[in-house]
């Protein structure tokens, strides 16, 4: 994409909430739905006194992570105080990792128009949320359930040329987190949030500009849109020979802009220092060997597996890997079914389709995978029509039932028996005289449609559509 003759520089932090079921260095809960300041404790309000402990289930996820990044997992990092003054930050000072972060020097690939794209990660680092500010006319609330939860902030390289791509990068890693299972990717309730590192320079320029930084984007639509804003408003500026300030901008959504929020911070206005309450975080090659033994096959090899072992087509192997519950429902019917294809075309139009209208999602199917793979093996065997299928398919997904009970119950099997087609053909034929007529004579065209629909329809759907065919056409010769 051509800004003019300026080139956009991009990165991109992406804060992750991991998944556990206490806070970083406190037992306090994590729950969304509490109570205002309801999972506070002396440690969450920063009481003079209290001392933290490390969350184990917190390292592991953020080890695991790092490594589905390709990252290299320090055996030893260091927790430090960020120190700064926020009201929803009461100690005064933020627990986090500086020069020596748990994870670091990974890569990802995901694809961008169908081109794949890499991107570096310098550095993934565990850390603790701050707490919440409500404005509130001339008061402001504080809700401290939020300080304490654990964060793993995801540092990319300035590798990123474009709003599209910052967007893809975000749901790529929203796709790992999930896949994994140590963050449930909800940007509506701030599980994951996108800190925006923007700059321009001319095409060409080996230098970067000055950058800025777009503040907590919770929305990948948002990421693109304010950096489309970003760029331009850099561009417009240094056309007109201003001078680029770094700062700390937020996006109005409504606005469709971003506005200042306050000067750029460097890493020495925080003051960075290892927490004397924390020692030094050890990990064993033997515990990241364990964690490296439980990680999931990740989306983008499972994609190509269903390419290269199962013969989907991208686009298929795309969309069923885009969730792990999505893939591994594929997997568990496709197991039964034994019809790779079928079973991608039925989860990806019917069961899709059923799913997004009544909002449910797939863990909670009415109609189970096996149950699935079983109403294709029906059609494969010639039981049922695909028609009768979508019949069958329906009662499935309202009354939960057995394929095969169903078509035994509604006498749905497909009737494949020569003799009794011919005869529902002829009945056909007598009752059309006319349109037989003019079909031989060929004064209308595509009348062999009608005769097939008139066929399928006396015959309530169940006769087999290949038979029909051929007989028909044997008889309209």
């Amino acid at each position: 994409m051509s800004y003019r003759g300026y080139e956009p520089v991009i990165g991109i932090e992406i804060h992750v909430q991991l998944r556990t079921e206490s806070k970083m260095f406190c037992a306090d809960a994590t729950n969304f739905d509490a109570a205002d300041n309801e999972n506070v404790s002396p440690v969450s309000a920063g009481m003079p006194g209290t001392l933290p402990v490390v969350n184990k289930k917190a390292v592991e996820f953020g080890i695991k992570t790092g490594l589905a990044l390709g990252c290299d997992i320090r055996r030893k990092s260091v927790f430090a105080r960020k120190n700064y003054f926020y009201p929803d930050m009461p100690k005064g000072y933020q627990i986090s990792q500086y020069d020596q972060p748990i994870c670091q020097n990974g890569t990802i690939t995901f694809k961008v128009n169908g081109v794949d794209k890499i991107v570096s990660i310098q550095r993934a680092h565990l850390e603790e949320d701050a707490g919440k500010s409500n404005h509130s006319g001339n008061f402001t609330l504080i809700n401290l359930n939020r300080a304490g939860i654990p964060l793993l902030e995801i540092v990319t390289g300035p590798d990123l040329r474009s709003p599209a791509e910052a967007a893809e990068y975000g749901r790529a890693i929203r796709q790992i987190v999930r896949y994994l299972d140590v963050c449930d990717g909800n940007l509506e309730e701030g599980s994951m949030r996108c800190d925006c590192n923007v700059s321009v320079r001319k095409e060409g320029a080996k230098e970067f500009g000055t950058k800025v930084e777009i503040k907590n984007v919770n929305s990948f639509r948002f990421v693109e849109k304010a950096i489309e804003y970003e760029i331009e408003r850099q561009i417009d500026a240094v056309e007109r020979g201003e001078k680029i300030i770094q700062e700390t901008r937020l996006w109005d959504p409504d606005k469709n802009r971003t506005f200042a929020m306050r000067s750029k911070e460097d890493a020495q206005d925080y003051r960075y220092f290892p927490d004397p309450d924390l020692l030094p975080l050890i990990v064993s090659d033997q515990w990241v060997e364990q964690l490296r033994k439980e990680l999931p096959e990740l989306p983008i090899a499972r994609a190509k597996r269903f390419q290269d072992e199962q013969g989907l087509p991208e686009y298929d192997s795309q969309v069923l890997t885009t969730e792990k519950s999505i893939a591994d429902f594929y997997e568990a019917t496709a197991k039964i079914s034994k019809n790779f294809k079928a079973s991608s075309n039925w989860i990806m139009t019917e069961l899709m389709r059923e799913l997004n209208t009544t909002n449910t999602p797939i863990e909670n199917s009415p109609i189970e995978p096996e149950a699935l793979g079983k109403m294709i093996s029906l059609i494969d065997a010639g039981t049922i029509s695909g028609k009768i299928a979508k019949t069958v398919f329906q009662e499935m997904w309202e009354s939960g039932k057995d394929p095969e009970v169903i078509v035994k119950e509604k006498g749905l099997v497909q009737i494949t028996d020569s003799s009794a087609i011919e005869k529902i053909i002829d009945e056909v034929l007598a009752n059309n005289a006319q349109a037989v007529e003019d079909h031989k004579s060929g004064k209308k065209k595509n009348l062999f449609g009608f005769f097939v629909g008139a066929v399928m329809k006396a015959s309530k759907g169940q006769a087999s559509p290949d038979v029909v065919n051929k007989i028909l056409q044997e008889k309209l010769k």
